[in-house]
């Protein structure tokens, strides 16, 4: 072996363990990093040729490899953006050039203009969610995708479209019994209105139901001349049963017209055309029962928060406890995670051997759930770490010993001359 031959030997050995150093540095650092994948380094011999007596040393190589693919241990916060995944998939993110990238650091917080960053200042990236209606997913890329933005909205209010009211109508009434109950609705400005239920026994199983509005509702006088029609009455529907007292008349659904209260008085607002469904109306021996009613309206109400599923759907939620969805979060994947390439801010950029970038949503194909109020920490182990430490130091100071010695046996033979 020649002395030179040694001396580079050794050399390698010192870099080979210094880059390990290295990846053990970054990894203790990171410790504490959320979502943090540990990075390790991987030997592998380095043989040169030889010739007939001389024996020609080769040296060591190293590689990094991530563990991306393997999940750290999950721990609960008190922030509702704050997610962590279950299982495969990465968050989608956007830098600030525009670019993607994927992460499963899920620590997000609203910035001062709405949006979801996380702590290295990347946007989250979701699409804008539509009630029964699932959004195009480009399954190779990320068109479609753009920033979850949840700026607060001040009071938001909700006026009234559909409503239900059931009751049970007592059959020993007398024909022509009236029963009343009423349901409050509320107008564009969620100011609230009351819809009083006028029920009326005409026959042997057969009742009306009269709705009106209370504010504007008078009976007229038919008998006068000329006569004086009622005012404030929306709509009505007759109510027919079986001999069990179980509700025929189809469809159970009509429709309230109040173009004729509009705009209200007092307020400038609207009362939307609503449609009442009367299905659980029941005629039985029993006195007059309504069960309250339900009304899809909701009063003022300012933001108190943020709720997000297992399904990665983003909800704001209100004071008086309406979720209003808004975002549905993207994960995407790819074939082999370990080789996609780091970027600064703990994100990745695909590679060359990473595969083709697929997106989807939690809970679909080989994507995982999305946990709220939680983060994933890093996958790290210190004391791996550590011993990886001890035995990396060791093994340089062995080589450095192989290059003193190799450097004082060419001394040696330098000297010869002399």
């Amino acid at each position: 072996m020649s002395l030179y031959g040694m001396m580079r030997t050794g050399s390698s050995g010192m870099n080979a363990q210094a880059n390990r150093l290295g990846t053990v540095a970054e990894n203790i650092a990171n410790a504490n990093t959320t979502g943090y994948k540990r990075a390790s380094t991987e030997f592998s011999s380095l043989i040169l040729p030889t010739s007939n007596g001389s024996y020609n040393s080769g040296g060591v190589e190293t590689k990094v490899r991530y563990s991306i693919s393997e999940q750290g241990p999950t721990t609960t916060t008190t922030s509702g953006t704050d997610m962590a995944i279950n299982g495969g998939g990465f968050f989608v993110v956007s830098g600030a050039n525009g670019s993607n990238f994927l992460t499963r650091a899920g620590a997000f917080t609203p910035d001062a203009a709405g949006n979801l960053v996380n702590a290295a200042g990347y946007s989250l990236m979701g699409y804008k969610y539509q009630e029964g209606v699932d959004p195009t997913v480009v399954v190779n890329g990320f068109d479609g995708l753009t920033q979850v933005n949840l700026a607060a909205e001040g009071l938001v209010a909700k006026g009234s479209t559909v409503g239900a009211m059931g009751a049970n109508l007592d059959s020993s009434d007398a024909i022509g019994t009236e029963s009343t109950t009423s349901l409050s609705v509320f107008d564009s400005q969620g100011n609230s209105r009351l819809l009083d239920f006028v029920y009326k026994k005409t026959a042997d199983n057969e009742w009306t139901v009269e709705v009106r509005d209370r504010a504007t509702y008078s009976a007229g006088d038919p008998a006068a001349s000329p006569p004086v029609p009622a005012t404030g009455v929306l709509g009505n529907k007759t109510l027919e049963f079986d001999a069990a007292g179980k509700l025929t008349t189809t469809p159970t659904t009509f429709d309230l017209d109040t173009s004729a209260i509009n705009p209200l008085a007092g307020t400038g607002a609207t009362l939307a055309n609503l449609t009442i469904d009367v299905g659980k109306t029941t005629q039985l021996g029993y006195k007059f029962n309504p069960d309250g009613g339900s009304t899809d309206g909701k009063a003022p109400s300012k933001v108190a928060g943020y709720q997000i599923d297992s399904a990665g759907i983003i909800y704001v939620k209100y004071e008086n406890g309406t979720l209003d969805p808004r975002y549905r979060v993207a994960l995407a994947s790819v074939q082999s995670p370990d080789n996609l390439v780091p970027q600064s801010g703990n994100v990745y950029s695909q590679g060359v051997d990473s595969g083709v970038i697929v997106t989807g949503f939690a809970g679909s194909g080989n994507f995982g759930s999305i946990q709220s109020n939680a983060l994933e920490g890093s996958n790290v182990d210190i004391a791996n770490e550590l011993t990886a430490m001890i035995e990396s130091q060791r093994n340089y100071t062995a080589n450095s010993k192989v290059f003193q010695t190799g450097a004082d046996l060419l001394d040696v033979l330098v000297n010869l001359k002399r």
